[in-house]
């Protein structure tokens, strides 16, 4: 059953702190992108790393420095992300990246965004224990982001991208604990 907005404001910290804890480990993830305006599609297989970062851990620190934030609300948990992904069907070599999160109220702090290299933050909100959605936006795009965890080994998520009020592009993946 979805939380009341009042109940997922309050249950935020301590429900973001528990998921960050389980999504933590390694995951292979298979991603589809589907660009809206011409109908392509990029597939993506990726392997991801995620390590839970408690409060006070050097990349949290970090991150509060890119953000400007004072020591007096530290970052209550983050988590640190790196992947290795690979371009299917385009001859592209791998890339590899790592970025940063970390949370303090109902905003999620990163140190570079999916499409700048600039920090950026989120909102984020629960609509179960499960179940994270995050909205980001920077130079006029959106991001809508939905984190579900099936069980103990899957995962699922959605981005959807927008700007100017238009969908332009949808990416599912199914992740799965390696």
């Amino acid at each position: 059953m979805p939380f009341s907005v009042e109940t997922a404001r309050i249950l935020a910290e301590p429900l973001v702190t528990a998921f960050f804890q389980e999504t933590a480990g390694a995951w292979h993830s298979e991603r589809r992108y589907y660009t809206l305006s011409n109908g392509e599609t990029q597939e993506v297989v990726s392997q991801i790393a995620i390590e839970f970062l408690e409060p006070g851990h050097p990349h949290l620190l970090h991150l509060a420095e890119l953000h400007q934030l004072g020591p007096s609300a530290p970052l209550i948990c983050g988590t640190a992300v790196s992947w290795e992904s690979d371009y299917i069907g385009t001859g592209k070599k791998p890339v590899q990246g790592s970025t940063l999160f970390g949370v303090r109220g109902t905003t999620l702090y990163r140190d570079r965004g999916f499409a700048t290299s600039k920090p950026v933050t989120a909102q984020y909100l629960f609509r179960d224990n499960r179940t994270l959605q995050l909205k980001t936006e920077y130079n006029g795009s959106t991001f809508e982001e939905e984190i579900r965890l099936i069980g103990q080994r899957y995962r699922t998520r959605q981005t959807v991208i927008s700007r100017a009020g238009e969908e332009l592009m949808i990416g599912q993946y199914l992740e799965t604990r390696c």
